[in-house]
């Protein structure tokens, strides 16, 4: 083999599929065990891509590795190229989910993970049980996820307007006022007044926005409402919904949460915009057989009817 002293151009293509996975774990140790690899063949197989790609690729930041610039840049090509040699390799028709071993990233609410985590894993562990899924939740930074390959698939209220997406409605949801077994306000008749001003409000935002389409409807009819503070997401809302006096809303999604806290849930008396549920991947994902399985089970978990809770 010819030596060189720059980067190859001789690039040997396993690499490709070493560095995706150095790239997916941030860890020798953890790409040695998903490789079957020593760590110490890791660690050499490391080194070889280090002066094929001209770049450190992943370096140390504690007792973590952090992957450089110029690895994060590549991060979305890699996976696209090794997931390509799969289809390729491994038509789509005669795969056997059974000897896949991948690790799928979906973003989205904590709510989604919450509701349906479960029931996921067990799909994985009885159909695909060498797939391993990991739940992000959303930032309060927007960022190209799916593209750089953050993440594999986005379920939610999908908002994103990068062409290349695609984006595959799954429905509507909407959201309902919650509050705690016993509340004031479940007492009589439920108007806009009284839900402005019966008790102060929680707001859920994962960018801590004070106000929303609630206080846009409320206004509408002349009324305003008191919103002492915002968290991040509608599970951990529920717990401080079940411990004070305050109005909180929920999707349907949180349904199930609610009713295992024993929180009261109720139609809210304003016209509200619903939520377009969908989920969204990157188009290199469109042949990869353990992908389409993935955005089958999620179809199907998300599209079914939540149960629990007191709201019809």
């Amino acid at each position: 083999m010819t030596q060189s002293n720059g980067p190859s151009t001789g690039l040997d293509l396993n690499l490709l599929v070493a560095l995706d996975v150095l790239l997916e774990e941030q860890s020798v140790q953890g790409a040695a065990r998903r490789l079957h690899l020593s760590e110490p063949a890791m660690s050499r197989t490391l080194g070889r891509i280090r002066k094929a790609l001209g770049d450190p690729v992943l370096v140390r930041a504690g007792r973590q590795m952090v992957p450089t610039p110029h690895a994060l840049a590549v991060r979305a090509e890699v996976s696209a190229v090794v997931e390509r040699a799969r289809a390729l390799f491994t038509p789509g028709r005669d795969t056997d989910l059974r000897t896949v071993s991948r690790t799928f990233t979906i973003i989205g609410p904590d709510a989604l993970a919450a509701a349906h985590a479960a029931a996921l894993y067990a799909r994985a562990a009885d159909q695909a049980p060498g797939i391993r899924i990991r739940f992000l939740a959303e930032s309060h930074v927007d960022a190209p996820y799916l593209r750089q390959g953050t993440a594999d698939l986005e379920v939610g209220v999908v908002d994103t307007t990068a062409p290349e997406v695609h984006v595959e409605p799954l429905g509507e949801d909407r959201m309902l006022g919650a509050v705690r077994a016993g509340h004031p306000l479940l007492t009589g008749e439920l108007t806009p007044e009284r839900f402005a001003v019966a008790a102060d409000h929680l707001n859920v935002s994962r960018r801590g926005r004070l106000h929303g389409p609630v206080d846009a409807a409320l206004a509408e009819l002349g009324l305003e409402r008191r919103v002492v503070g915002t968290v991040g997401t509608f599970p951990a809302s529920l717990f401080v919904l079940r411990d004070t006096d305050l109005i909180g809303l929920i999707s349907s999604w949180a349904l199930p949460l609610a009713a295992a806290l024993g929180l009261a849930t109720f139609e809210v008396p304003l016209r509200l915009p619903t939520l377009r549920l969908g989920m969204a991947w990157h188009p290199r994902h469109d042949a990869d057989p353990a992908h389409a399985w993935l955005r089958s089970c999620v179809r199907d978990l998300v599209t079914r009817r939540p149960t629990g809770g007191t709201a019809p």
